[in-house]
């Protein structure tokens, strides 16, 4: 098989073949992937154990007997963290954990420099150079506003999880999951096993949708067996799921304390004279995932709208993006689920072998092939599912004009309004620029996705080019800032 020098010029100046950005399911899938293979590889994650949000794990101190007991897939990800050991022990992967990636920049010759900070008081900035890089930066839980969602007691869906993933810790005894998408299966089934009460799980979607769709539904029919396993799982549980309803608001004193639940009709809009209250001490909403693109963007790759109302990065069959030398997988090129991830990271670090050697043996090239033949298959799941899921619009109805939007600055719906109709706010960017909506520690991944929805309907178009841009994938310093422009 021919080799270029390509591998030869990443060792003697430093330079990794490949960096990769996160080390959840897709990353990992990718890094050990091209380890095997025998390229030198840097992976650079956030978290202090490879995982991602997917397979968070309880520290060992916790003394978890059976950390695997509320994971799928467990057995891939045991394996995927087995061979990472093996490579990192005989250096062909380098693991940098800890380390935030916050900007990528592209050097005159093509090479890829990777700025990553570490966390803790005593930050430190780390430059990382690599010919190759793979984005698998994951995603982050989409919230929309409703009165009393900032009452203590109300978590992310997906906070819950981790909550208990990681902490082994509940964050109530009677916990209402609501929201939208099939992580609220996941969640709340999780939640009744640890020993909580979950006296129903709040659909706004509803399931029925996915019967529009029986050529996907027929193409995965694992995706059908999981929902019903789920369903009958959550039936014995005694959890209640109410579909086609939402909670559109949350009562208590000084923490929650009960949830009104509404019916809602298929554009969201809640129906009058249909809430019920529902006593809790827990709130856990979410309503599904954005990709994180904040890299992406700054790396320059161009992005699409997709089904569910976020945007990902547009990608080819290889996991290829429109920049020469990036490739993304897994949420970063739309939101999928963890065997989606798996795959896509094996097929992109099939790809860089690919190129970096100038072929691949026959045995990766028929891998190759079945890998993109399932990728197309729950593709196609993942864009029915984001179809079915997409939110409403019906519930901007939910808000009242004091109902806060933007958390961190304490922005409420009625601001936004005066913004564009007594303000001229023409566009999301200028609502945020009068109100401050998403210029709090959370950078708009909270409350972006409600600031433009509510900034559309009161008269201010859409911004275009897609996600929002931002030169920092996450807050650093302002020496750390200084400190590029003195290297040495």
């Amino acid at each position: 098989m021919p080799h270029s020098t390509d591998d030869h010029r990443a060792r003697e100046t430093g330079c990794a073949t490949i960096a990769v950005v996160g080390a959840g399911p897709a990353g990992l899938a990718a890094a050990v992937t091209a380890a095997d293979h025998g390229l030198d590889v840097v992976l650079l994650d956030a978290a202090t154990a490879p995982g991602g949000q997917y397979y968070r794990s309880p520290a060992d101190g916790l003394g978890a007997t059976r950390p695997e007991a509320l994971h799928h897939h467990w057995r891939a990800f045991a394996e995927l963290s087995s061979r990472l050991a093996a490579h990192r022990d005989t250096g062909a992967i380098r693991h940098l954990t800890g380390h935030q990636v916050w900007t990528v920049e592209r050097t005159g010759d093509g090479d890829w420099i990777l700025h990553a900070v570490t966390g803790g008081d005593e930050e430190t900035r780390t430059a990382v150079r690599a010919r190759r890089m793979v984005l698998a930066t994951g995603a982050h839980e989409r919230q929309l506003p409703f009165p009393g969602w900032t009452l203590p007691g109300v978590v992310s869906a997906a906070g819950a999880q981790a909550m208990l993933k990681s902490g082994l810790v509940l964050p109530g005894r009677r916990i209402v999951v609501a929201g939208s998408g099939p992580l609220l299966q996941a969640v709340a089934l999780s939640l009744t096993r640890a020993g909580a009460s979950v006296p129903a799980l709040v659909e706004a979607a509803g399931y029925g949708a996915y019967a529009r769709a029986p050529r996907v539904l027929a193409a995965n029919p694992g995706k059908a067996a999981e929902g019903a396993r789920f369903g009958a799982a959550l039936a014995r549980a005694g959890v209640r799921v109410l579909g086609h309803r939402a909670v559109t608001e949350v009562h208590g004193d000084e923490r929650v304390e009960a949830v009104t639940v509404s019916r809602v009709d298929r554009r969201w809009r809640p129906v009058a004279g249909t809430g019920r209250r529902i006593a809790c001490d827990v709130l856990a909403v979410g309503h599904g995932l954005v990709p994180q693109l904040e890299l992406a963007v700054a790396a320059g790759c161009a992005t699409r709208p997709g089904p569910d109302g976020t945007h990902a990065v547009t990608l080819d069959e290889q996991l290829r993006t429109t920049v020469p030398g990036v490739w993304a997988a897994g949420e970063t090129g739309g939101v999928g689920g963890v065997e989606l991830a798996l795959y896509e990271g094996e097929l992109a670090a099939l790809s860089i072998i690919r190129e970096a050697r100038g072929g691949v043996r026959r045995q990766e090239a028929r891998r190759a092939v079945a890998l993109r033949r399932s990728r197309r298959r729950l593709r196609a799941f993942a864009a029915l599912m984001g179809a079915v899921h997409r939110p409403g619009a019906g519930w901007i109805e939910w808000l009242t004009g004091d109902t806060e939007v933007c958390r961190c600055e304490e922005v409420t719906a009625g601001r936004i309004r005066s913004a564009c109709e007594e303000l001229g706010a023409g566009d999301t960017r200028t609502v945020k620029l009068l109100t401050r909506a998403g210029m709090g520690w959370c950078q708009g991944r909270t409350c972006g996705f409600a600031v433009r929805e509510l900034a559309a309907v009161h008269g201010a178009g859409q911004d275009p080019g897609g996600p929002d841009r931002r030169p920092l994938a996450c807050p650093v310093k302002l020496s750390t800032l200084a400190d590029l422009a003195d290297p040495g």
